[in-house]
């Protein structure tokens, strides 16, 4: 198999002309048998060629933490879809049909993902004039009949201060047969903005790609400017990039235990989870002046430096975050009202999780072992790695257990990397992408697996940039999570897989 896939390192750049393109019907077949031997899509995507599509896949190998690239460029307004046979497909063939007009022949739900025009004008894989108005969640949805089944549509205006989405259930009773989720609401044009950077405000969108994950996608950003320009990242600045990235998961994964017990109506623990997650939402504010980690990382380092006296405030402040944090969940689980509706709701099981391609905290709450800090490392953790945890049950209890597991391996991360940050040096100076090449890069965001591509032209500009929020691979699990289950357990479940609307809608 890797004859067919030039295979390389996480946070790597090599010339474009590496990439094996291979005919179609080669390409297609490779796919397959690559997916059947181990290896996991991290990222599909197309990019125009003239009146030609050249697609490329980016496949993940766990057991040698390798990954790889192949290409293919498509004549016709056609290709054979893989999702039967590769599940985990189905998002990004409709994303490259979307974006490129490239029609998959033979999907078994091609529908708009984000609403927007073809990249390519004159291209539109559902014959829609160039004039025609596109209107979010305006499409056929899947409908069960029969006498007693009842359709219920959420969104996606919320009675909460929340992005918009819609929720569409198929039930008999308060029985749920299917949810499909339509999202698209607050489409941005990121990755068509990116075309031609990088720009002087590149930087600023890329952090608020999705704003509760600012350091997770920067990072990514920065990896790939470094594997283009060939910069080398001090050993502090990897160090500090490794501190915020776990203080964002721990902020994250903490208010997510405060609001999970929220939905069931155990108000300690939301209380203390929700003053907690602002107590780590501090610590970064410590680190750079924000709350959310802006300004913080940097291509060739970091923005800002960890003073002596900036460690011993963040040690202490872990120190008493722990004991607050330990203190809030153990009265989740000594809560037998509160168990009762976490476990066994909401199941996704293992080999459902790995046909999907479930990554982050859903996946592990699946039994899947996964984890890029693991399997793919980057900065700190190629040295200094984080033990991966997993449950086997995919409920509502799992991917809460999980979520609390890692916060307490993030914790004993920090307090040990706080007490002996290495070196003086922060930042490299900044050089120009090379030109022709491809850069990938993936960081473990807290939702999970974040995947950034950039392949640039002859002058170093980006001729495709390329961005998998970890949300566009999970929004398929909290739709099946549903299937059989109460809809009154919907907000529960939706919120045990916390997805990003606005980290899909690029």
């Amino acid at each position: 198999m890797t004859e067919s896939l030039r295979t390389f390192h996480n946070g790597q750049a090599f010339p474009l002309t590496e990439i094996p393109f291979l005919a179609t019907d080669d390409f297609l077949q490779k796919l397959v048998d690559a997916v059947d031997g181990g290896w996991r899509v991290s990222s599909y995507f197309g990019a125009s060629a003239g009146e030609t599509v050249n697609l490329y896949a980016i496949l993940a190998y766990k057991k040698k933490g390798l990954l790889g690239i192949m290409a293919t460029t498509v004549k016709g307004n056609a290709v054979p879809s893989l999702t039967r046979l590769i599940p985990q497909l189905h998002l990004f063939e409709r994303e490259i049909a979307e974006e490129t007009g490239l029609l998959p022949d033979g999907h078994p739900g091609l529908k708009p993902v984000r609403f927007h025009r073809s990249f390519r004008p004159g291209h539109d894989a559902w014959g829609r004039e160039e004039g025609e108005p596109i209107l979010p969640g305006v499409m056929d949805f899947y409908r069960v009949e029969g006498e007693e089944v009842h359709e219920v549509a959420v969104g996606p205006v919320h009675a909460g201060i929340i992005e918009p989405g819609h929720f569409r259930f198929q039930c008999h009773g308060e029985e749920v047969f299917n949810l499909e989720i339509s999202l698209g609401y607050q489409h941005r044009g990121i990755e068509a903005g990116l075309a031609g950077g990088p720009h002087p405000r590149t930087l600023y969108r890329m952090e608020t790609v999705a704003g509760d994950t600012t350091v997770g996608h920067t990072q990514a950003y920065c990896m790939v400017l470094e594997a283009l320009g060939g910069m080398p990242v001090p050993a502090r600045a990897e160090v500090l990039r490794g501190i915020a990235l776990e203080l964002e998961r721990l902020a994250n994964h903490t208010g997510d235990l405060g609001a999970l017990a929220g939905d069931v109506g155990y108000l300690p623990t939301a209380s203390y989870c929700g003053r907690i997650r602002g107590d780590f939402l501090n610590m970064s504010a410590v680190l750079c002046g924000s709350r959310f980690g802006r300004g913080l990382i940097r291509p060739g380092g970091v923005g800002f430096d960890c003073s002596h006296t900036q460690q011993d405030d963040l040690l202490a402040r872990l120190d008493a975050a722990r004991k607050d944090l330990t203190g809030a969940v153990d009265l989740l689980w000594n809560s037998p009202s509160v168990m009762a509706r976490f476990e066994g709701t909401g199941r996704v099981d293992t080999e459902t999780a790995r046909e999907i391609g479930l990554v982050g905290p859903a996946a592990r709450a699946c039994g899947l072992n996964r984890d890029v800090r693991r399997d793919h490392p980057f900065g700190i953790f190629r040295m200094s790695q984080i033990p991966v945890v997993t449950a086997p049950t995919g409920d509502v209890y799992a991917r809460t257990l999980v979520r609390w597991m890692e916060a307490e391996k993030s914790l004993e991360f920090l307090a040990e990397q706080l007490r002996q940050l290495p070196g003086k040096d922060i930042r490299t100076d900044l050089k120009p992408p090379g030109g022709g090449m491809v850069a990938v890069a993936l960081t473990e965001g807290w939702r999970g697996e974040i995947c950034h591509v950039a392949i640039t032209d002859a002058a170093g500009r980006f001729a495709r940039y390329k961005v998998t929020d970890p949300s566009f691979h999970n929004w398929t699990g909290l739709s099946l999570a549903l299937r059989n289950e109460q809809i009154s357990d919907f907000p529960l479940c939706n919120k045990s897989f916390n997805l990003s609307y606005c980290g899909f809608d690029l």
